[in-house]
């Protein structure tokens, strides 16, 4: 084990424990499975999201007043501050913000103050209807791409049907309510407050109060004299009804797809808009030319990737599966015969039997399939009737410039509890399976690690857990994050690491021996090598609920701030009552300390997590439990060994716990001063487990770069070369063979690395092009390495700070 830390003169030292027994945390609730059919699915997606060391840091930007539905709502669903749906800019140069509130309000925002620009409810009072349905009232807006000169803009809202004056263009049977989008034209776009004209474009009735029409926009990467300029999306639902008919495979009803239209055209049959000629379905017999993709229940949110052009979906699941699509002209996505990648039983007689695997022909249904997707993960006591509580907020691919971290990320969440999640957009890729999903970390601009329900709660009627979370973009890509609860909106302003901070320099290693350990009871553990190892079950003692048995390490000073890195495993794989691995620090006294609890086997108490005792019950204090049936990810449920670190920043209160999965069975690493002085490097090889891995890696080199610090994550600089730490660098790598070589140079004086410094070209060149590749990597092969290097390199360059280009670095 090896403890980086500093030294204070409290009494705060680290332990670690392979197998604490887990007797205790057997909860009453454990109940007995349903009978559950032959061939049946009820874990879909058992992958669980990765906790990022990635943090977000949100700053408040707006907050909107009380408004309220109407009718006055039964779900107390509906009982919120403001139920704001979004935030989008006004595509006119102005910088004003436009936030639609289901209520009924249209806001204009500049400098962070809401006004009202338009009253929708009181336009279509008393019709207007935003009191039953988690998605009634006014929905959404969508500015034309030249509002600026033709004043016109679009809006989705919502109308009981008994009180409507007009009949629906399409229907389900018994039609609750009417859906309809209008086109405003404003006499003077600049203006603060509308004053204009409307006139419908397209009402659309729904057999179902939930799962209306959720989006409409326009796709802001096409250019004028593109053929999709100024043409609306439309993201119809299948109003409740799909789980039990065949309404979003009907080709000849809108409900269930998206629609494309020109908001301008005349050709549909109501004379309104027009049916592009380049729609995937315009001519099919028995198909509505408007379809632009089929088979959605709950398309709740789209967008374009700026940099590509890509559309991706957030689509909200049935039973269990919440997924990310792109969408192309001409998708079916398969509800409801399908949900994400899996069959969807329309008919089963047990609730719990909806999922079942894919057909060996599926693929002459033509269906396309998720690129990214998470489950509900229920608790073992769910009956598989009721709502769960999980449903996918869509979000955006980031190109901004103001936050570098997150570029080329696909941000996303979870509307209800309010996770921020986020993909690779590169990873996203139809057929290939499903990306990769990470959790976000939250910050204040203060520093404080929130989450969004720390955020949204303050001041939120009805239920304060319930986050209600969206997203939206400003016209330079910049990310915002918007919560119903209490109706505020916050700018993505920074990132932020995870217990990133400085722990010192006292450093203890060869831990191993009983001389350096006291345990709880000392005839239970054994001491063989470097290993610590508890051979007996523990024991309940007196007191509140805590670990059974630790043992704590004596050799060194006492600690405060610390970063701890061992190897842990379980001697078997874990089972209900059975071993667990977790790491004490922070420690006092036996009624006080911390510990992470790193295994777990998630048929119990998912007590894998970050936890503290302070004379009481043990009492979890990391956000990444589902309260259901996850715990902190990744957790241990094998007998391999794993490498762990833990890092505890007391002046900050921020705990990470890694458990390093990512292939890589080797580093190796050197920091060295160049012979004048002026320059600090470092350099050395990952050794990946292969080619593809490699190159993977290589793909996601930035993700593996600190863009505050300077440096690859967690590899902390040694004395005298705090300047890795702190100052902008420049920084190369080369893929060969399952290896990346890569070096990393800065001033050492910490100052900026001026723009064509030949002899920081001329070090990065030296250490990777002819000692890590020519030297090291081809006496490797020589010698006999498990693959051999290819025969010709691949390069990649990038740069930290801001102060340097890529085509100024070797390799380009």
């Amino acid at each position: 084990m090896f403890i980086r830390a500093c030294s204070t003169g409290r009494l705060r030292r680290a332990a670690l424990t392979a197998g604490v027994t887990a007797a205790t945390l057997v909860m009453s609730t454990l109940v007995a499975a349903p009978a559950r059919a032959d061939g049946a699915v009820y874990d879909p997606i058992p992958e669980s999201q990765i906790q990022s060391r990635l943090g977000l840091v949100l700053q408040e930007y707006a907050s909107f007043p009380q408004s309220t539905p109407n009718p006055a709502p039964v779900d107390q669903r509906l009982v919120r501050k403001a139920r704001i749906n979004t935030i989008s800019e006004l595509p006119d140069g102005s910088g004003r913000r436009a936030v639609p509130d289901l209520n009924g309000n249209l806001y204009f925002v500049a400098n962070g103050t809401p006004h009202v620009y338009l009253d929708v409810a009181a336009t279509f009072a008393p019709q207007f209807f935003s009191g039953r349905g988690l998605g009634q009232g006014f929905g959404y807006v969508a500015f034309h791409p030249d509002f600026g000169r033709n004043g016109r803009f679009y809006t989705i809202h919502t109308e009981q049907a008994s009180l409507a004056t007009r009949t629906p263009d399409y229907a389900q049977p018994n039609t609750i309510y009417q859906a309809v989008i209008t086109e405003w034209t404003a006499t003077d776009p600049a203006a603060d407050t509308f004053a204009g004209t409307h006139r419908e474009v397209l009402r659309i009735g729904f057999g179902g109060q939930i799962h209306g029409v959720q989006e409409i926009n326009f796709n802001p990467t096409a250019k004028p004299h593109d053929p999709d300029y100024g043409m609306l999306y439309l993201a119809v639902g299948d109003g409740g009804q799909g789980a039990r008919n065949g309404d979003p495979q009907n080709m000849g009803l809108p409900h269930g797809k998206l629609l494309r239209i020109d908001p301008r055209g005349t050709n549909a049959p109501n004379g309104r808009y027009g049916i592009p000629a380049d729609n995937p379905f315009v001519g099919r017999a028995g198909a509505l030319g408007e379809i632009y993709a089929v088979g959605f229940r709950d398309p709740h949110r789209f967008s374009w990737d700026r940099a590509t052009g890509r559309m991706y979906l957030g689509h909200i699941g049935e039973h269990a599966v919440e997924s990310i699509y792109e969408v192309r002209a001409g998708d079916n996505f398969g509800w409801s015969e399908r949900e994400g990648n899996w069959v969807f039983d329309k008919t089963a007689t047990n609730p719990c039997d909806k999922l079942y695997p894919l057909p060996a022909d599926d693929a002459k249904y033509g269906y396309t399939y998720p690129v990214a997707a998470y489950d509900h993960d229920p608790a073992a006591s769910w009956n598989c009737t009721s709502d769960v509580g999980v449903a996918v907020a869509g979000g955006f691919v980031y190109r901004g410039q103001s936050v570098p971290a997150l570029k080329g990320k696909y941000v996303f969440g979870d509307l209800v509890d309010g996770r921020v999640l986020y993909t690779e957009a590169d990873e996203m890729r139809r057929g290939a399976g499903l990306a990769p999903i990470h959790r976000l970390a939250l910050y204040t601009t203060a520093g404080g690690l929130v989450r969004m329900q720390d955020l949204s709660s303050p001041g939120a009627p009805g239920d304060p857990n319930r986050v209600d979370l969206r997203f939206g973009t400003d016209a330079a890509g910049e990310l915002y994050i918007v919560a119903k609860a209490n109706g505020k909106i916050w700018k993505v302003v920074d990132t932020k690491t995870v217990a990133e901070g400085k722990v010192g320099r006292t450093k203890v290693v060869h831990t191993g021996g009983a001389q350096n350990w006291a345990p709880v009871t000392p005839s239970k553990w054994r001491f063989e090598g470097d290993q610590v190892i508890l051979a007996e079950a523990g024991v309940s003692r007196p007191g509140p609920r805590r670990p059974f048995e630790y043992a704590i390490l004596n050799k060194g000073p006492a600690w405060s701030s610390v970063q701890i890195d061992a190897r842990v495993r379980l001697d078997e794989p874990v089972e209900v009552t059975n071993r667990d691995v977790i790491i004490v620090f922070g420690w006092q006294s036996d009624m006080q300390y911390y510990y992470a609890h790193l295994s777990t086997d998630n048929t119990i108490y998912p007590h894998n997590g970050i936890f503290k005792v302070n004379n009481a019950d043990r009492e979890r204090i990391d956000h990444q439990w589902n309260g259901r049936s996850r715990g902190a990810n990744p957790a241990i449920t094998d007998a391999d060994w794993h490498k762990v670190r833990v890092v505890h920043l007391p002046a900050t209160g921020e705990i990470a716990d890694l458990l390093v999965r990512l292939g890589c069975s080797q580093v190796v690493r050197g920091t060295l001063r160049s012979p004048d002085g002026e320059h600090l490097a470092t350099a050395g090889l990952f050794n990946l487990t292969d080619k593809a891995s490699a190159q993977r890696v290589r793909d996601r080199i930035r993700q593996l770069l600190d863009e505050r610090q300077g440096r690859f994550r967690g590899m902390a600089a040694g004395d005298g070369t705090e300047a890795l730490t702190t100052a902008a660098a420049r920084v190369g790598w080369q893929v060969r063979g399952h290896y990346i070589a890569y070096c990393l140079v800065v001033r050492a004086d910490g100052g900026a690395v001026p723009a064509g410094d030949t002899a920081v070209r001329d070090i990065i060149f030296d250490l990777i092009e002819l000692h890590l590749d020519k030297g090291v990597l081809e006496r490797r092969a020589v010698g006999g390495s498990a693959v051999q290097p290819t025969a010709k390199a691949t390069e990649g360059t990038g740069t930290q700070g801001g102060n340097a280009t890529p085509d100024e670095l070797p390799g380009n």
